[in-house]
């Protein structure tokens, strides 16, 4: 299932691919780099209708999903969890809360240091989390369409920037 939100249909409408626009073509940028950075987030932009109605028909908030996703990992400190979602320690209580009241995650103390508060997904968070995972690991139409030797080298297009992104985070 792949609802087509009205705000993705509008992205779709009002943005013309024809050449490279969206941010490049808006800022006069005119080399690769760019102008694939710029495809990169039309993609991301003109997706987020599908990321929101699969977090809708589970009944979590954006912050929620991705909460769930992370802590898919392992064990979490909560100010961690707030550093991967970008936000105030504050916010992630109130997002822990709403979790916490729907039975998919918990809070524990750290073996290691009894002042931490852990968040560890519950059997069934964990359940929602492989459900909700299923649904996002499903290539949209648009990506299953290309040839399958275009998908294979935009992988290793994609693979080698993260990888570059490792190394500059000092990941290797």
């Amino acid at each position: 299932m792949n609802p087509k939100t009205s705000t993705e249909a509008q992205i779709a409408k009002g943005t013309e691919l024809s050449g490279f626009s969206w941010l490049a073509e808006e800022t006069g940028r005119t080399d690769p780099a760019s102008q694939a950075w710029s495809l990169m987030h039309w993609l991301m932009i003109s997706n987020k209708g599908r990321f929101m109605a699969i977090n809708q028909e589970f009944d979590l908030a954006p912050q929620q999903a991705i909460a769930l996703r992370i802590l898919g990992a392992g064990p979490r400190p909560m100010g961690e969890l707030a550093r991967y979602l970008m936000c105030d320690s504050s916010n992630v209580t109130g997002i822990t809360d709403r979790l916490e009241e729907r039975g998919l995650v918990r809070r524990t103390l750290s073996d290691q240091d009894r002042r931490v508060k852990l968040l560890v997904l519950t059997d069934e968070g964990e359940s929602l989390r492989k459900e909700i995972t299923e649904r996002l690991a499903e290539p949209p139409p648009w990506l299953s369409s290309l040839p399958e030797a275009d998908q294979r080298k935009l992988k290793e297009i994609l693979e080698r920037a993260i990888a570059a992104i490792r190394q500059e985070l000092g990941g290797g």
